[in-house]
């Protein structure tokens, strides 16, 4: 597919996008900053101008599409994953202005376009514990995607708000446009110089329910939902399939969620933020587990 994919350049974005190259996708990465890929183009721009999304995203892919004659056409898929990526980054009127504005021009010229695949990058912070002002408890586990989202932070607000815009479009078009809610993004490095800190003291991860995608395994996501089709509005937690974390669900339910429903039967050491509809639906399968990337010296 010819995927136009916006973000392309942070820090999720730089392990998918090669990701979909390598499955045979064709991509644009239409971001501020290059990205500086193998096999992609980059195209600097800017989500919350609707001129300048609205001519990207009817533009070539590369300088060898030249060669065809047919001139700039429509992408068969979006990607967007742009965004202000967490609170505190800028002042909140912008975070608002950028998630929010941005993500529906992004859309709104895709779905005119007739662009029948849209994947958007939503979160786990619309679940209300990640950026909450105190500490908070969920309202049942695991966190599923017919969860009643209430966060209070503004960046989750406009992820939740996001996900209201791709549904009414997506009704209004009749294209499939379907919500990721990423996890905590981990890139290959980082299980080295992150996980030993994280088994050190569990409570940092409270906050994240103690769930992590791998960077790579984000990748194999995207690539299933633009290869799954005809399922309108669709939201997954993309995450993996296990807790990030060395201790099994019993002793985290036990220290850190005491009192709070669990409203499914879990494993001991699934993730509490459930991927179950991305394996059943889409065929998802962790590649990366934390156990297989943490050197053994690190481990407790």
């Amino acid at each position: 597919m010819r995927v136009f994919f916006t973000g392309g350049s942070g820090k999720a974005g730089r392990h998918v996008l090669p990701y979909l190259v390598a499955a045979g996708h064709r991509v644009l990465n239409f971001d501020r900053v290059p990205l500086n890929a193998a096999g992609v183009h980059d195209l600097l721009g800017d989500i919350t101008d609707a001129g300048q999304v609205y001519s990207a995203m009817n533009s070539h892919a590369g300088y060898d599409e030249l060669e065809t004659g047919q001139g700039a056409r429509p992408f068969d898929a979006v990607v967007h994953f742009a965004a202000v990526p967490r609170m505190m980054m800028c002042p909140d009127t912008e975070t608002w202005r950028v998630n929010v504005v941005g993500t529906y021009n992004v859309l709104e010229a895709a779905v005119k376009m007739g662009i029948r695949k849209i994947i958007i990058a939503s979160s786990e912070t619309t679940y209300g514990i990640c950026f909450s002002d105190g500490v908070t408890d969920p309202h049942s586990l695991p966190l599923t995607e017919d969860y009643d989202i209430d966060p209070m932070d503004t960046y989750g607000t406009t992820k939740k708000v996001n996900e209201v815009t791709a549904r009414s479009l997506a009704r209004r078009s009749g294209a499939d446009i379907y919500a990721l809610r990423i996890g905590n993004v981990v890139e290959p490095h980082e299980y080295a110089t992150l996980f030993p800190k994280y088994f050190a003291d569990p409570g940092l991860r409270r906050r994240n329910a103690f769930n992590y995608i791998d960077a790579r395994d984000l990748g194999q996501i995207v690539d299933l939902c633009l290869k799954k089709d005809g399922l309108g509005y669709q939201v997954f937690n993309a995450c993996n399939s296990t807790n990030g974390m060395n201790l099994p669900n019993a002793e985290l339910l036990a220290r850190f969620f005491p009192g709070v429903p669990v409203t499914e039967e879990l494993g001991p050491w699934e993730s509490l933020m459930s991927n179950r509809k991305a394996r059943e639906v889409l065929g998802f399968v962790d590649r990366h587990d934390w156990r297989d990337e943490v050197p053994p010296d690190l481990r407790p």
